[in-house]
């Protein structure tokens, strides 16, 4: 293991407690972060510096704890990675109290809004929403952002010490183009107004403007959210607009005041809304880590996958724990907590806060997190999909309600001479279909238009409300050549975090195949296993962000 380490664009001696396996690993996860969520092993090799061996020992690892999947020579990162950085957001309360008044005052200026906190010299987005437009905000929760390009940064630059400054100027000596900065266009000008000016007029103003330091035509206006217990800043709202909308000129004199206002209710929510209770961390980690390195032996880094774990002891109610409550809520030994924590403390992931306790740092967002915050429900489905038609030897499917039609959101093939060929994007009459009948007993009652499309189509609305009960209660739905003779499918739903059906998965067969009891009992238990599957990756990806579901 080498000396140093230049995770953060400085060689830092590494403390000799440090845990050597765990530094390769999450560099190996901020170089797939870097690449978008996907880089070859190849690339990863290159990247990191590390030997090949290494870094299959490493994907292997995290591929086994579901942070990766292997797809070839490429590695990928997967929704499960997201428990990270939600064990970051879920302690720091901030998008779970802000969140609605961010969404509230975007729909009100239908402009982008925004919430960041400090990173270093950097900020870090939290929280967004988004305007669907041709010309809209394109970053990500967990995106760092340097703090002189935007309007964040010189309200967080007055609360700076002088250690603060000194490291911001020897980033910009070293780094003068922002490469160390993947979510922004490299600098191909100098650099915009005086950033320390810029934060003296921040402090004055108590607010701060952004007038196109990121790219040309960007605007932002931002206004400083404080600690009511504390009275420094908590995080940063902002407003982002384009020039073909406003000028930053514009921003100041009209959106400003409203942002202001949103900004003081935000406060008001802080200082009413109470702490969270503690909520129980993932137990049997340990167990579980033990009995990986048993079954799969040196190919398992069991003190790399260990060392993950420390990272989700954190969340709701466990902003600040003690070196005894992170080995507790592992079920590590106090020795193997320890060197995890100095190893973070060492990349920082974690820092200490004081008595003794440790608290995660925004950092922990950049270990997979920007690439999969945009995830669509038919990105993360997919590769579920994919398995269950593997395993099957028949299609497999996803979609959603759209007015009184199913529409294929996801679909994989199969290779039989004699399938079911079906386009993403094809719509079906709901009624009709298992996927539809699925979706239709979770959504309230309708008139609806129940032409026969084959002799066994269902047509009586009583019958049709008979068979949708009938899907409520037993929990899936089989339809027989009612939209197409000789045509068989079964379907099982797809729920969100709060239990909402959302999407319904199936797969269809020839009826000549099997019997229905024999394809029921053969089938339905492969199709709910891989519901579930997707519904485990979604309640991580949607828990702080929205996952559109086409």
């Amino acid at each position: 293991m080498p000396a140093d380490i230049t995770l953060d664009d400085h060689a830092v001696a590494v403390p000799a407690e440090a845990i050597a396996p765990l530094i390769r690993g999450v560099a190996v996860l901020r170089q797939l972060t870097d690449a978008g969520g996907m880089l070859s092993l190849s690339g990863l090799e290159r990247g990191t510096g590390l030997a090949r061996s290494t870094v299959d020992r490493i994907t292997a690892t995290l591929a086994r704890m579901g942070y990766v999947r292997l797809d070839g020579r490429d590695a990928i990162l997967t929704p499960r990675v997201m428990e990270l950085g939600n064990a970051y957001l879920a302690a720091l309360r901030l998008p779970a109290v802000l969140d609605a008044r961010a969404d509230a005052l975007a729909d009100e200026l239908d402009e982008s809004v925004s919430l960041a906190v400090a990173d270093r010299d950097g900020i870090r987005f939290i929280h967004q929403a988004t305007r669907r437009r041709a010309m809209s905000l394109s970053f990500r929760i967990g995106d760092l952002l340097p703090a002189e390009r935007t309007a964040p940064g010189p309200l967080f630059a007055t609360e700076w010490t002088d250690a603060d400054w000194r490291r911001w100027r020897e980033r910009r000596a070293t780094d003068p183009e922002d490469r160390g900065f993947p979510a922004v266009p490299v600098r191909s000008s100098p650099p915009g107004p005086d950033f320390e000016r810029s934060a003296v007029q921040a402090r004055e103003d108590g607010w701060a403007l952004d007038d196109q330091l990121i790219e040309p035509g960007l605007v932002a206006v931002s206004v400083p959210v404080r600690d009511p217990r504390t009275g420094t800043i908590a995080c940063v709202a902002s407003v982002v607009s384009h020039t073909s909308r406003h000028t930053a000129e514009d921003l100041r004199n009209t959106l400003l005041p409203r942002l202001r206002v949103a900004v003081g209710a935000m406060e008001d929510d802080l200082r009413e809304t109470p702490q969270g209770e503690s909520v129980a961390a993932p137990s049997g980690l340990a167990t579980w880590t033990g009995a990986s390195k048993q079954e799969l032996g040196r190919e398992f880094i069991e003190s790399l996958a260990r060392g993950l774990t420390v990272l989700t002891a954190f969340g709701e109610g466990r902003a600040e724990l003690t070196l005894t409550e992170v080995a507790q809520a592992t079920g590590l030994a106090r020795a193997t907590a320890r060197r995890a924590l100095i190893t973070y403390e060492h990349l920082g992931l974690v820092a200490p806060s004081g008595d003794r306790r440790f608290t995660l740092t925004p950092r922990v967002l950049s270990l997979g997190f920007p690439p999969l915050s945009r995830t669509t429900l038919p990105d993360l489905a997919l590769p579920h999909l994919g398995t269950l038609a593997a395993r099957i030897h028949e299609p497999a499917s996803l979609a959603i309600l759209v007015g009184d039609d199913i529409q294929y959101t996801a679909r994989v093939a199969t290779s039989r001479v004699m399938s079911v060929n079906i386009a993403v994007g094809t719509r079906f009459p709901a009624y009709a279909t298992a996927l539809g009948r699925v979706l239709l007993a979770d959504a309230p009652p309708t008139d609806r238009d129940l032409r026969p499309l084959t002799p066994h189509t269902l047509t009586d609305p009583t019958a049709l409300a008979t068979a949708l009960e009938t899907v409520r209660s037993q929990g899936y739905a089989l339809v027989d050549e009612e939209l197409e003779v000789g045509l068989r499918s079964v379907a099982v739903p797809v729920r969100d975090r709060t239990g909402r059906v959302v999407a319904a998965l199936n797969t269809a067969t020839h009826v000549s195949r099997s019997t229905v009891e024999e394809y029921v009992h053969d089938i339905l238990p492969e199709l709910t296993t891989t519901a579930n599957d997707i519904e485990a990756d979604l309640r991580v990806a949607g828990r702080f962000t929205r996952v559109p579901l086409s």
